[in-house]
């Protein structure tokens, strides 16, 4: 998202020249990142791959509140004065992120204007997603949940070109994100694909027709037998 808001800057490369308070890490699949509860002292920035934020109850209920993917920051609650970290991210896939400690990407801020137009309307933009879910989980079927996350997952709605095909994705984690059952993720996703809306077998494809689902209330859709 960050990295196409201002087509003249690369802010990859950008990244790649900061002198000093910057490392870059690979993570395989499942391999944590950070953890909750650990000192906040650090943006990340996601060069490849895919990342998933999750949140432990005090009762040992775990939740997934977040995906980020390629071209994303991560980790920015430390620039105000967050201590701890709040929540575990951990690789969905192989993944490379660039760890950028709070002194630099601070200065960075100060000095670079381009880098910190881009990171201000990238945290903006996250804020929309956010809200966008909230209203989501208050007023939405966790059919239409599903279907709004999956449109969002393949980029539907953002500047770049959709990325139709999603890197494989349990029905638990999507069941997680959105507030139900895997059983009921399963049965929404047999539909979807029955109606021609997404096709998977490993890699999941979405269509643009998928759409229909969030914007209409169509009965035909909603009562069409599985």
């Amino acid at each position: 998202m960050a990295k196409t808001s201002n087509r003249s800057f690369n802010v990859n490369v950008f990244l790649s020249t900061v002198d000093g308070g910057r490392t870059i890490a690979t993570y395989l699949e499942n391999e944590t990142v950070y953890s909750q509860g650990d000192p906040a002292d650090s943006v990340f920035y996601i060069q490849k791959g895919k990342v998933k934020v999750s949140i432990v109850s005090e009762q040992g209920k775990e939740a997934i509140v977040a995906l980020h993917q390629s071209g994303d920051f991560f980790g920015e609650g430390c620039l105000s004065g967050q201590p701890l970290r709040l929540a575990t991210v951990s690789a969905m896939v192989h993944s490379v992120v660039m760890r950028l400690d709070r002194a630099s990407i601070t200065r960075v801020l100060r000095e670079e204007p381009k880098f910190s137009e881009l990171f201000i309307s990238y945290l903006l933009a996250r804020n929309a997603r956010v809200e966008g879910d909230l209203v989501d989980q208050l007023f939405n079927s966790s059919e239409k949940r599903l279907a709004r996350l999956l449109l969002l997952m393949a980029n539907f709605g953002k500047e770049e070109s959709p990325q139709r095909v999603i890197a494989n994705i349990s029905q638990q984690t999507l069941a997680e994100m959105i507030g139900t059952t895997r059983s009921r993720v399963s049965t929404f996703m047999n539909k979807f694909r029955k109606l021609g809306f997404i096709q998977y077998n490993g890699d999941l494809k979405v269509h643009s027709s998928l759409l229909n689902v969030v914007l209409h209330d169509n009965p035909k859709l909603r009562d069409r037998d599985l």
